[in-house]
This record gives C-alpha cells, structure tokens and sequence, in this order.
C-alpha cells in the first residue's frame, strides 16, 4: 500500500526498471531513469534548505523533465504549486503570491515570463532552480540567486518523518469569484483512493498506453500521471502544439497506439467538426473519458459511431473533491431523442448529495443543489478561511459536505444529472432561468458544434439579457441564421428563455484548462451591450490559451 504518490514510481524502478515510463515525442524516460533523476534534484531541493511542507512552484512546460520535477517535489516532502507558462504575469504573480513558495523550479520558453515577474519584483526572496532543458535525461541543475550548485546525488532520500511531513501533495490554483485564483489543497491520500479505485474500476494495467492531454495545472493530469505509473504503464504526453490540429491529433493518437483518452469535452467536440475520425478508428483504444463539461450529444454520437470499440465514461467532480465523484459509461450509442446523459452514480468512497435549502433530500426528478463528501474532499482552500468555510460545511451528524455550486436531479433510474451552476440562475419577467437548462438544449442542436450562454444585466423591461455565443457545425454558406436557432429552441423551451442576442464565432474562447471561458464572452457581451438585441454579430474570435478564468 502507498503512502505517498512518488512510492509507485519507486516501486516500478525496482521492479520493472527499464519499463518506459513517460514518453514525449522522442524524449523517452524509463522508471528507472525516472526515479533516479527525480531522486537527484529531491536531494538538491534539500540541499538548499528547503523543510517539508515548502511550496515548490513549477514553470516548465509539459515534459519529462516536469514529471522529474513533480516527484522530486513530493520525495523532499514539499508541495508542488503548478504554474501555467502561458498564463499574464499578472495571474502568475497572484498566484506566486498565495502560494508563498521557498522555490520555483524552471525551464523552457519561460524566460519572458519570469523577466516580467522578476521585474515586477513578485520574486523577492523565492529560489530560482533554472534545469537544464537542454539535456533534460541528465538534470543538470543551474541554479540562480540564494542556490549553489550541488552534487547531484542518487542515493535514496531519507525519509521524512510523518510527524513533519504533511499529507498534502499539491496546491491546484481556480478561478475565485472575486477574480483572485484559490488554492485547492489536494492530499495524497485522496489522489491515491481515486485512483485505486479507477485501476480496478477500469481494468487499466501496465499494458496500457495513457495520454497526458490535459496542462499540468488541472486536475485531470494528476489522474494521467499516476494512473499511468500506479501500475506501470505508459505515459504518452501530448505535445501542445497539436491541439489546434485535430488532424494531426488524431494522426498521433493512432502513431502511439494510445489505449486510453482523458480530457475535457472540447477535444472530441474540435475532432468530430473537422471529422477527423475513420471508422473503425484508433483500434488499441480500449476506454476514453471526459471530465469538466458537459459533451455536446452530436459530438458524442459522432465519436461512438466511429470507434463502437471504446468504452465511453462521462466523470463529474470539482478539483475539490479530487479529480472525480461519480461516473457514467454510456453502454450504447444514443439517438437524437436522449435529453441528457448523466453524471452517474458515486466513485468508491464518494457520496453525492441532492438537498434543497433547508439541505434536506429532495425527491427523484426534483432539482436541487448538490453536494458531495467522502474521501475525496479537499481539506480547504490555502491560507483562506473564509472560502474554506462557505464551501466546506458539516451536515447534521459533524460530517464534512462540500457546496459544488452546481444543481443536480436524481433520475427514476437511481442516476444524477447534472442541471448547471446554481449561480447561473436568475429571474427574468418574474421567472427563474437557469442558463445551463439552455446550454443543454442548444447541445442537442446538430447545425452547432458547441454553444455557451451567458446573462447580462440591463436597464430594459427583462432586467436581464440572454446572450448566446455559438460555433456552427459548418462555416459559409451553411452557418444558422438566428431565426433558425431560435425556431428549434422554440420547440423546447418557453419564449423567455430564448436568447435575444447572438453572436456567431470560429471557436470559443478557452481557459488554461481547456474549458468554454464564459466569464470573458461575458465582459464582451457587456462591452457591445449598445447594439441592438436582435443583431447577430460575427467576429472571428482567436482562440487564446492564456486567457485568465
């Protein structure tokens, strides 16, 4: 049994050795080499004064060498703090701030970035441990400021002490709704029995080849990682400059012989619109999965005609309660007819809970808001109290509930199903309008490949603006007039949960972790809030990667 996340890449070491452990084109590193370079800079983490329980930022690109980083991290009993290289300094520089690190390890096309923060003098005080990304299987250590250079050194850690080391594992940084990013404190312990249960849920074993799509800042590549190394199988990261080239994405997929796929919804979505897939397609896949979003049915459909092969899962779960809570795998191919796939029932150890405002159980087919508790909960939010109490709460027994924000439904069939953000609700002409009821309809649309819609506050008669920002299925001559789309929501939903403007785009804006940025195509929404409401407007929005959530 581990204890800790780094015990397993310890143990593949020494038992499969030469077992390739993380690939990125052609940077191969095998458990061994894994361990042994991991080990070397845990040592000269040390070395450098650092206690457990230090913050280590990390700003290097997805790599080898970032895994290096990551275990090296956790052997000297530290907490690793994920960085987005792409992200404004400004963002950076808060959350650097929060973590309050001993220690940044860097390398790669950072260097701009830290100029900037360095500049801004967000860095007094913090180590920086420039690595050697030029010979990334060495480890050679550069170090700058308060750091000598040491020996590097291959002998095994000592081993922390549990009274003085912490069970945390990593801070997560979110988007905070005053604007500030949070730090999700995210423990061992929890990442452990997530992903024990997943093994044995999935049958994942060391025969499989695992794709490390999602950024290192997101929750879904702890799953990737570890899963991958908790039994020994392959990590295959992807290289970031395919994902604005779906074809190329799926040429990859089917060159690495990939066994397993884990991302958010907007991969498959992106995929099925350029029709990238052959029948038949990535023969080695045995199970792909989504986390984050809800899948848009046609992407779906397209996905399972295609590949009939492949298990598909549908995971829910906040990075509060630890990569997932529940799941569904969807047996067959849906028609146009399903209204909603489900979030499922509760991972091991996980219980969801749909309450009314008293927090009371409400009855089957009755939305409410939902909340989760068991082993995955979080112990809070970094150095905030105040967070951690409004979204961590005790039910009636002292047991600890944590306040997703969303809404939820429990199906006659014994399945949750996800309604959208409770804050999402609001009142217009003395009805309540749920904005995710909307987006679900508009997912059922074949003529959109994706959608998202927001509210906006106005001054006229609703009080409230619907506005709807869509990509269609096909550009040109093809794309969905309003009318269109206002006549197949018609046959839905009532009249006042129609949006009354639309603005049509290339794709949508996307934060760091891959999801539909709403909070930016809301401040646009309130910018162009002049126009009239029945325009339909059409810029050609850039997808921007580091744009802040």
């Amino acid at each position: 049994m581990s204890r800790y996340l780094q015990d397993w890449v310890t143990r593949q070491s020494t038992q499969r050795p030469t077992a390739i452990a993380v690939i990125l084109r052609d940077q191969v590193m095998t458990y061994r080499e894994l361990d042994t370079l991991s080990t070397q800079l845990a040592h000269a983490i040390q070395a450098a004064g650092l206690k457990p329980g230090a913050r280590v930022c990390m700003l290097i690109p997805k790599s080898p060498l970032a895994i290096v980083a990551l275990l090296a991290t956790y052997k000297a009993g530290c907490l690793y703090v994920p960085l987005d290289w792409e992200s404004p300094a400004v963002r950076t520089a808060s959350i650097i701030s929060s973590a309050d690190p001993e220690m940044i390890l860097a390398a790669g096309p950072v260097q701009e970035l830290l100029g900037e923060l360095e500049e801004a003098g967000d860095l007094a005080g913090i180590a920086i441990a420039w690595l050697d990304s030029q010979d990334a299987l060495t480890s050679a250590l550069q170090h700058k400021k308060a750091l000598s250079r040491p020996n590097l050194d291959a002998s095994p850690i000592e081993p922390v002490t549990v009274e003085s080391r912490p069970d945390a594992a990593h801070l997560l940084f979110t988007s905070g709704s005053t604007g500030t990013p949070k730090g999700v404190i995210v423990n061992h312990q929890s990442v452990i029995d997530y992903v024990q249960w997943s093994i044995e849920h999935f049958g994942i074993d060391r025969y499989d080849r695992v794709s490390g799509y999602s950024p290192l800042h997101f929750d879904l590549s702890v799953f990737d990682i570890f899963g991958a190394f908790s039994v020994g199988a392959q990590l295959h990261l992807v290289p970031d400059d395919l994902r604005i080239r779906p074809d190329r994405l799926a040429a990859w997929m089917r060159e690495q012989r990939l066994t397993q796929w884990f991302s958010v919804p907007a991969v498959f979505t992106y995929m099925s619109q350029f029709d990238v897939l052959r029948q038949g397609d990535f023969p080695d896949m045995k199970r792909i999965m989504w986390c984050g979003e809800v899948l848009p049915l046609p992407s779906l459909i397209y996905w399972m005609r295609r590949v009939p092969h492949v298990q598909f899962t549908n995971l829910y779960g906040p990075t509060e309660t630890t990569i997932a809570s529940s799941y569904f795998t969807v047996k067959d191919c849906p028609d146009e007819s399903v209204k909603e796939i489900p979030i499922g029932r509760p991972c091991a150890g996980e219980e969801l809970l749909v309450l009314d405002n008293d927090m009371k159980p409400v009855a089957n087919n009755v939305t409410g808001d939902l909340y989760i508790k068991g082993a995955g909960l979080s112990p809070g939010y970094w150095r905030n109290r105040e967070a951690t109490d409004n979204a961590f709460i005790q039910d009636e027994n002292g047991e600890r509930l944590y306040r997703t924000g969303d809404l939820a439904r429990t199906g006659a069939d014994g399945e949750i199903y996800f309604k959208g953000r409770a804050d999402s609700q609001f009142k217009s002409r003395g009805y309540r309008i749920e904005l995710g009821e909307i987006e679900a309809t508009l997912a059922r649309i074949e003529v959109l490949r994706e959608s998202a819609v927001v509210a906006i506050p106005s001054s006229g008669f609703d009080g409230t603006v619907i506005c709807c920002s869509y990509v269609p299925t096909e550009n040109g001559e093809a794309s969905p007039s309003t009318g269109l789309l206002r006549e197949l929501l018609g046959k839905e939903l009532p009249y006042y949960m129609i949006p009354s403007r639309w603005q049509e785009h290339a794709e949508l804006p996307r934060n760091g972790s891959g999801k539909i940025d709403r909070r930016y195509l809301k401040e646009k929404w309130l910018v162009m809030d002049g126009n009239s409401p029945e325009t339909q407007f059409r810029p050609q929005i850039k997808k921007e990667s580091n744009h802040v959530a």
